[in-house]
């Protein structure tokens, strides 16, 4: 089995303004997604753990931008944040995965936030 790439970004662009990230896929997909969703979604061990029960929740990232995308070979960016996070590589897959679900995955990112007390600003 394969682990190939459903599609391309053929850009990437960081609009620091209104602290967003557009990605354009080679297949039309679009997606502008806020750098608080990139960063609380971040692949990163820092944020996901090693598996759902270490997961680090990270909370007051409202207002978190992203300074920098560098690329990572052929499959992945690098995005450097504001606050010093910069250890999550975003497959081009998870790029897209995470422009296909942003509604749901923020809907639960902020009731987690809520669950655990904790607040976006």
């Amino acid at each position: 089995m394969t682990n190939a790439i459903r599609s391309w970004p053929t850009e990437i662009r960081i609009d620091r303004a209104n602290k967003s990230l557009r990605v354009t896929f080679d297949d039309g997909g679009v997606f502008n997604l806020s750098a608080e969703y990139l960063r609380v979604s971040s692949p990163s061990a820092e944020v996901q753990g090693h598996g759902p029960s270490t997961r680090n929740l990270p909370g007051a990232k409202r207002h978190v931008g992203v300074t920098r995308a560098e690329p990572v070979g052929n499959y992945a960016v690098r995005l450097i944040f504001d606050d010093g996070h910069s250890s999550g590589l975003f497959s081009w897959d998870y790029l897209r995965q995470l422009g296909e679900e942003v509604e749901p995955r923020m809907a639960a990112y902020l009731a987690e936030l809520t669950d655990k007390g904790l607040s976006r600003e």
